[in-house]
Formats: structure tokens, C-alpha cells, sequence
């Protein structure tokens, strides 16, 4: 109909009195048949235009309406249509009231209605605004027809005038406009309040509020915000602006239950956007994706995307799951552009423990995730399905050969990463009963790791090793055998975490075949040991921390298995560095092992030229010691040389320390070579000269000025 029922030009809106009166008519006239309207000259702004316009600002409503029900599939509308052109032609009433077909005027009707509402929500003062809000929702409840071609008008007016609403009943009826809109319109909706969602928006950020409390549209709009964060490709402005509004959504109690159905696809959504913006400030060529005008840092859009993941989690129970994040610092890594990853498992892990109800959901979700060609959704889901194959109900939901399939093929990436992933994968794998029958096949994977470049890898495997020992009936002896020639090189790798790690190793190694070592088996695990010993007690001194104190655990282990009766000594000079108990040390090596002295000094010759200062005088004070107490026919001349020459140079070490004690040990080096040159006669007289020979005396070596700890700084007491 051209001009509408109206009769007059669609950019001057509708005064307040007549859209108040008109919103009274179509309520008046909720419930009865559809037809024609009676509300005679009411209707026609023509009769009323003048007295209408003189008093926009003194009317009010005398009622207001109850939100609309019903919660069909939102549907795609049009574009967004301007107040200020002519509403699209209607075709003309048949005339006769019997034979007007009803829904031609209901269309038309509600049509010029919208236009004029969405004119008044944008140029109107308070009573038009009122009345405005109150006209069109009376008229979406009556009707409950589409409006495509006025939503993206009709939200840009709430935008303009929600803010200057009071609190209660105007307000109301504004939001309420909003929610019955959604609920025919949900994506137009969201799509024309998303692009007012960036700068941060009050007023938008309150009509998504009022959208998540409506609880016949809230789950509609939380569809069309997760398509709009799934279906932007990195951290674009639609993806960003989806977030903080899935933030103020899900903040909102009770909001949480409406997305039953696809919680696993927005919490892996949300994730993976953390994945999008980490990876997106990780260089700084990498370029920018918000407008100058978008005040605020770019973290501020992964605080909203941590914030939405909280609210999701706290909202569903899982409480614990965020205390757990909090306290391992995994809501940091997840924004982190080199520990994301990290902070997925962590989450995985925190789920596994406290949010089980949603691991299947999530696994299943997961799988067609793992082949993405889109890198931040795959390394987000390898990260969520390895922390995954920790529960154990979860991992069964496939066969086992299929997983240990698939992660032994991210052993052959080219991204060391995802090989990381993999590694991981299989040592959670070990953790689940009955899996020890894979050894054959996990072995070659976590073996093969060990020579990796990167320490992620070599961490991972050592891990996954260590798993695999603390399993029944794990094969100690192969796994002693296996890691013979590969775990001493570890312990002095530069990397403190691998040394550490593979100190820990070393020492589950030998608790658990401690009953082997207690018999006197001359196999691989005690010939380990043997290698061992000598970067073990050289390692109580290590700048790291981690590693010295993985250090004392594993010689404390030793000492159990091999019943050396030397814990007090090894703890003392773990912890005080004493060279009375390093002595004590050395005297109990020298008598089990006499046959070993030789390697020994060999091993501890190699120290003398460390780049760290505590290990160049830690070695030279062992040699000092193990020279003292060894017996002169243990030791050929030609070590000693060598050592006597190495010693003379340590003697101008730079550090003080160094060449102090390289001058005690040199000392000892040769009297025990003068004692090498006395002649021999018989045995008899021989014994009677070893029997009446002065003893050495022994070396006396000043403080360490390197790391004296003790318990009481180790636990921070007085």
C-alpha cells in the first residue's frame, strides 16, 4: 500500500498520544479473530496529527504488555533498512470485509508501524520513546509477524535511546522490543549489534545482558554468537566482538543452562580465539586487527575471552575447574603466545579432574578438530585431546591401537611442536591399566625423543618414561639396557629442565629395581648406576636449583638400593657443603669400588673445564678427595700426570675459589705419586711397609663461597 494505512510520508514519525493509543488498540484487541482493525479514527494520524505532535513530550503509556513466547529457529534476514526511505510497496486491500485476506494487512500494518517506530526511537524524546516501545512490542505479541527489512533500524534506535531511559517501566518496554525482535530475528539481531559491541559499549552490553535473561531467546542468540565466532578466520573484529558479547551473555546467572547442545563447541570456540589472539600479538609484524579508535590494549579482548570462559565454567559448576587454573597460573599461559598450549592441557587436566560430566562431549567434538587445516583450531584440539587421554574413561571411547596410531604419526611431523603434543600423548597413554602391552611400540617413540633438539621434547619423553616405570610389572631391566648408553650424556645437558628430568628419571630407575642392585646383579641397571655416581655428587652443586635437589633424591635412592649407609653424608653436603662429609663420601666409594677409582678421576677430570665456576671447584675438591683416600696401585701414572697438569692450570683460574683448591688437590696428586715410587720388596715386607707407612695427610680445603644452603633456608625458617 503505498503510503500505508497512514496516509502520510515515512520520515516524520508518529506523535506519543497516537502510538499510545494505537498500542492500546492492538492490546484491546489481543485474543479476538483476526480481521480487519476497528479502532476506527484512531488509526489515522491525519485526524489526530496536530494535537499528537503538540504533546510528544507529555504522554505516557496506561499499560504495559508481557514479553512474547515461543522459541522457533532463528532465520536469516535481510539488509538493514533505513527509516528515511519509503517502506517497500504493499498491494491494495480487496474491498469487503470478508474478503480481505488478513495477513496482507497484518504485513502491511506492522511494516509501516516498524518504520515509523524506528523514525521515533532515533528522533523522539522520552514520551516517544516510551510509547514507541510499548506500540511495537503490543504489536509483535498480537501479530508475532516478520520483520526483516526494520530490525537493524529498529536496534540502532534502542542503541540511541536506551541509555537515556529512567529505570523501570520505559526501560523495560525498550528491552522488551529487543527480545521479541530476537525472537523472530535472532541473527539479524546479532548482526546489528555486533559491529556496536567494538569500542566497549554500554548500552550494547546491556541490551545483550537483557537478551541472555529472556529465556526463550537466549539460546537462540547464543547459536548466532558462536557461528559468528566460529566462522571468522583469526582475531577479526566480528570474532573479537562475538566474544565480549558471549562474555556479558554468560555472566548473566542462569544463562549457561541455554547452551545445552553445544557447550563442548563454545568452550573449544573461546579457546581457540585465545589461541587467535596469542598468536596474533606474538610478532610485531604481525597486523593489527582493530581499528585506532578501539581504545584499550589488544590483551584487553583475551581478558574477555578468559572472563567469557570463566563465567561458562563457573555458570555449569565447575568452580573448581577455574580454582585450579588460578592457582597453576593457567589462565596466564593461555594467553601467553608461547605457552597457550600449555595452559590448554592444564585446563584439560583441571576438567578431567573436576568437570568429567563434559569429557565425552568435548572428545567427540574434538576428532574432526584434529584434522583443521586451520592451525590454531588443530593445535588447540591436539593440546585438548592429549590432556584428554588422561581420564581413562574418555581414552576408551576409542580402541587403543587407534590413538597410539594417531600419536605415533605426530611423531613423524615436521612441527616440533605437535611431535611434543605427541610424546605427551603417549605418556598419558601408559597411565591407564592394561596399556604396558604397547612397550614394544612406545619404547622406539620416547627412546627415539631423547635425541631431540628441542627440551620440550626431550622433557616430554622423559616424562612419559618415568609413567611407564611407575607402572606394575614395568620392564625395568629392558628399559635399564635401553637407556644405558643415552641417560648419562643427559645428565650434563646444558638445559637445566632436561637435566633435572633426567636425574629424576635415573633415580625411579633405580627404586624401582632396587631389589636386583640389593643381590649384587652385575646387569645394565647397576653398570648405570656406576656411570653415574660421579655427575650425580657433582651435581649437588648445580646452579639449578631443580637439578640439584633432583640430584640428592636420586643419590638418596641409590644409597637405599646399594646400602652404602651415607644418606647423612650425601644430605650434609647437599645442603651445607661440607668437605668432612664429602670426604666420608669418598672413603665408602673407594672401599665398595676400588676397581672403579681409575673412571672415576676420569669423570671428574672432565669437569675441571665447566663454565660454571661451583662445578670447576666442586670436581677439583672430589679429585682432592677420591686421590686421598684411593690406594697408589689403583691409580697408573699417567692419569696422575694428567691430572697434576690440568690441576697447575686450574691454579690461575680467575675464580679465587677455584684456584685455591686446585692447589690442595694438586697437593695430594703428588703424594700419592711419590707414594707410587717407593721400591717393593718381598710381599711380606711390603705388607710390613704399608702397615707402618704414615698416612697422607689429608686435604684441608676453605669454604665454598658457592650456594651454602641449609634446611633452614630451604624452608624459609629462621
Amino acid at each position: 500500500m503505498a503510503g500505508g494505512v497512514w496516509g502520510r510520508a515515512p520520515g516524520r514519525p508518529v506523535g506519543a498520544l497516537t502510538l499510545t493509543a494505537l498500542a492500546e488498540g492492538i492490546r484491546a484487541g489481543q485474543g479476538q479473530p483476526l480481521g480487519p482493525p476497528s479502532i476506527g479514527p484512531v488509526l489515522e494520524p491525519r485526524d489526530v496529527e496536530p494535537e499528537a505532535e503538540s504533546q510528544t513530550q507529555a504522554a505516557t503509556p496506561t499499560s504495559e504488555a508481557e514479553p512474547g513466547s515461543g522459541a522457533p529457529a532463528p532465520t536469516a534476514g535481510s539488509e538493514p533498512w533505513s527509516p528515511h526511505t519509503p517502506p517497500p510497496a504493499q498491494e491494495p486491500a480487496p474491498e469487503g470485509p470478508h474478503q480481505a485476506p488478513q495477513r496482507s494487512w497484518d504485513e502491511g500494518t506492522l511494516a509501516d508501524l516498524a518504520l515509523y517506530t524506528a523514525a521515533c526511537l532515533e528522533e523522539a524524546g522520552f514520551a516517544g520513546t516510551q510509547a514507541t516501545a510499548l506500540t511495537l512490542s503490543s504489536a509483535l505479541e498480537a501479530r508475532g509477524e516478520r520483520l526483516e527489512d526494520q530490525v537493524h533500524a529498529l536496534v540502532r534506535g534502542l542503541l540511541a535511546q536506551v541509555p537515556s531511559l529512567a529505570e523501570g517501566r520505559p526501560r523495560r518496554a525498550a528491552l522488551r522490543v529487543l527480545s521479541a525482535l530476537a525472537l523472530e530475528h535472532a541473527r539479524d539481531v546479532v548482526c546489528a549489534l555486533l559491529p556496536r559491541s567494538l569500542p566497549p559499549n554500554r548500552a550494547a552490553a546491556e541490551l545483550w545482558r537483557s537478551l541472555s535473561r529472556n529465556q526463550r531467546v537466549n539460546g537462540q542468540v547464543l547459536v548466532q554468537l558462536l557461528w559468528a565466532l566460529k566462522g571468522a578466520a583469526g582475531p577479526q573484529l566480528q570474532a573479537l566482538a562475538a566474544t565480549r558479547a558471549l562474555g556479558e551473555m554468560l555472566a548473566v546467572s542462569g544463562c549457561v543452562g541455554a547452551t545445552r547442545g553445544f557447550y563442548p563447541h563454545l568452550l573449544l570456540a573461546l579457546v581457540t580465539q585465545l589461541h587467535e589472539l596469542a598468536r596474533g600479538t606474538r610478532s610485531p609484524d604481525t597486523p593489527k586487527t582493530w581499528a585506532p579508535s578501539h581504545r584499550g590494549p589488544p590483551h584487553s579482548h583475551a581478558s574477555c575471552a578468559v572472563e567469557a570462559l570463566k563465567a561458562l565454567l563457573t555458570g555449569d559448576g565447575c568452580r573448581m575447574v577455574v580454582t585450579c587454573m588460578e592457582q597453576a597460573g593457567g589462565w596466564r599461559r593461555l594467553v601467553g603466545a608461547h605457552t597457550h598450549l600449555e595452559g590448554v592441557l592444564l585446563l584439560a587436566s583441571a576438567m578431567v579432574a573436576h568437570a568429567d560430566h563434559h569429557l565425552r562431549g568435548l572428545f567427540a567434538d574434538l576428532l574432526p578438530r584434529l584434522r583443521s587445516a586451520d592451525d590454531p583450531q588443530r593445535l588447540t584440539a591436539m593440546a585438548f585431546f592429549t590432556g584428554l587421554l588422561q581420564s581413562r574413561p574418555t581414552a576408551r571411547l576409542l580402541r587403543e591401537e587407534v590413538i597410539l596410531e594417531r600419536l605415533r604419526t605426530w611423531q613423524g611431523d615436521p612441527e616440533p611442536t605437535v611431535r611434543w603434543l605427541g610424546l605427551l600423548g603417549l605418556g598419558h597413554l601408559v597411565l591407564n591399566r592394561g596399556k604396558v602391552r604397547h612397550v614394544s611400540t612406545l619404547l622406539p617413540a620416547l627412546l627415539g625423543a631423547l635425541g631431540e633438539g628441542d627440551a620440550r621434547l626431550v622433557g616430554a619423553a622423559l616424562g612419559a618414561l618415568r609413567r611407564l616405570l611407575l607402572r606394575p610389572w614395568a620392564p625395568v631391566r629392558l628399559l635399564s639396557a635401553e637407556l644405558g648408553p643415552l641417560l648419562p650424556p643427559l645428565l650434563d645437558d646444558t638445559r637445566d629442565a632436561v637435566r633435572a628430568s633426567a636425574v629424576g628419571l635415573l633415580g625411579t630407575l633405580v627404586r624401582r629395581g632396587r631389589g636386583g642392585l640389593r643381590v649384587g646383579l652385575r646387569g645394565p641397571l647397576r653398570k648405570l648406576v656406576l656411570r653415574s655416581l660421579v655427575p650425580l655428587l657433582l651435581r649437588l652443586h648445580d646452579p639449578s636449583r631443580d637439578a640439584a635437589e633432583s640430584s640428592e633424591w636420586t643419590l638418596a635412592r641409590c644409597d637405599q638400593a646399594l646400602r652404602w649407609g651415607l644418606l647423612e653424608e650425601i644430605v650434609t653436603v647437599a645442603h651445607y657443603d661440607s668437605p668432612e662429609a664429602l670426604s666420608c663420601v669418598c672413603h665408602r666409594l673407594v672401599q665398595r669400588y676400588p676397581s672403579h677409582i681409575p673412571n672415576f678421576l676420569s669423570q671428574t677430570q672432565g669437569y675441571l673445564r665447566s663454565p660454571q665456576d661451583p662445578l670447576r671447584r666442586a670436581a677439583t675438591v672430589l679429585i682432592g678427595f677420591l686421590v686421598h683416600h684411593a690406594s697408589p696401585s689403583r691409580v697408573n701414572q699417567d692419569l696422575l700426570d694428567s691430572l697434576f697438569q690440568d690441576l697447575g692450570q686450574l691454579q690461575g683460574d680467575p675464580e679465587p675459589a677455584v684456584a685455591a683448591a686446585a692447589h690442595v688437590s694438586a697437593q695430594q696428586v703428588a703424594l700419592l705419586a711419590r707414594a707410587q715410587g717407593r721400591p717393593r720388596g718381598p710381599r711380606l715386607l711390603r705388607f710390613a711397609r704399608r702397615r707402618a707407612r704414615p698416612a697422607r695427610p689429608p686435604p684441608v680445603y676453605a669454604d665454598s663461597p658457592f650456594q651454602r644452603r641449609s634446611l633452614a633456608g630451604r624452608w624459609g625458617c629462621s
